[in-house]
């Protein structure tokens, strides 16, 4: 019962405008670039897609679980080099259930530092609540339809949204910013209307070689805030092979997370993370899990790009 009162309260509170954050938040974002900036698509040279499943706060009524996919290739129409993606993301947190949808497309440019992807996304984002309110009755108890504020019924509401975003990819090295939902969609339900809120991204990484050629050090900064709040995570990732990899990484104030991955033989990368939660939550959850497949192939799909002739045509 203390259980699920903490968790009516915290899920109550999330979900007040301008409380908190209200992208979801991921561990292994370093695979999810393209959900929150479009200037990434194509800047592989190859078709990518990526598929996520965040299970978070364990052990509350309602906690938050969301899913994404997303997909990118490089497009050249009338010679012009770009690139295009799709995402698909659905969010449940308490009675709130969300689904976005959005394509990509980016203008790609040759650099001496590398390539720069600007891009942007158009989309739609559907915001469906649906209640199922227990409150005690009696005095002091203000019940759902007597308040003005909150919903009695399930509603859903559909909203355009839109994004921009800049990739710089090196040899060594990447560095992205971005914004999501810059028109700052309106969603109108009948007891009053709320905004998403535009967040903001910053987030680099480099590949670092280590004295043992089969190593790599991949130290990387994720950095995020809805204008209100900030928060920023920070992680160190050691590769062998380029086909394994494991590490660490500190979300400021709420977690410590565990990281690991590796490549299968046909090129799927598959990858796990464990955040064990620093802040009060800890004291009723197990922790969040989170996994993620991604993979990434030529526009050959898969045909050699070397050609044999035969000694019997020489």
């Amino acid at each position: 019962m203390k259980r699920a009162g903490i968790a009516f309260l915290f899920l109550v509170l999330l979900s007040c405008p301008g409380w908190a954050q209200q992208d979801p938040v991921f561990s292994q974002n370093m695979f999810n670039i393209l959900t929150y900036n479009p200037g990434i698509a194509g800047t592989s040279g190859m078709i990518c897609a990526t598929a996520i499943n965040r299970q978070q706060w364990l052990g509350f009524n309602g906690s938050p679980r969301t899913t994404i996919f997303n997909v990118s290739a490089p497009i050249s129409p009338f010679r012009i080099k770009s690139g295009v993606g799709l995402v698909v993301e659905s969010d449940n947190i308490g009675f709130d259930k969300d689904i976005n949808l959005s394509l990509a497309y980016s203008y790609l440019l040759d650099l001496n530092i590398g390539k720069l992807g600007l891009g942007i996304n158009l989309g739609m984002i559907n915001k469906t609540i649906d209640p199922a309110w227990i409150i005690p009755s009696g005095d002091g108890f203000t019940q759902p339809d007597q308040d003005p504020l909150i919903p009695v019924t399930k509603e859903s509401f559909v909203a355009f949204d839109a994004g921009l975003g800049a990739f710089l990819q090196g040899d060594k090295y990447y560095a992205s910013l971005s914004v999501t939902h810059i028109n700052r969609p309106k969603i109108k339900y009948t007891k009053g209307n709320t905004y998403v809120s535009r967040h903001y991204y910053l987030t680099a990484g480099y590949t670092l070689q280590l004295p043992n050629p089969s190593l790599e050090l991949l130290p990387s900064v994720f950095v995020y805030s809805d204008g209100k709040v900030a928060q920023f995570n920070v992680t160190s990732l050691v590769r062998y092979n380029k086909k394994v990899w494991g590490g660490v990484s500190y979300r400021a104030g709420d977690a410590f997370i565990g990281i690991v991955g590796f490549e299968l033989y046909n090129g799927i990368r598959i990858g796990y993370s464990y955040d064990f939660t620093l802040s009060d939550i800890r004291k009723n959850s197990t922790g969040s899990h989170e996994f993620m497949v991604n993979y990434c192939f030529n526009m050959n799909l898969g045909k050699s790009p070397m050609r044999y002739k035969s000694i019997r045509f020489l």
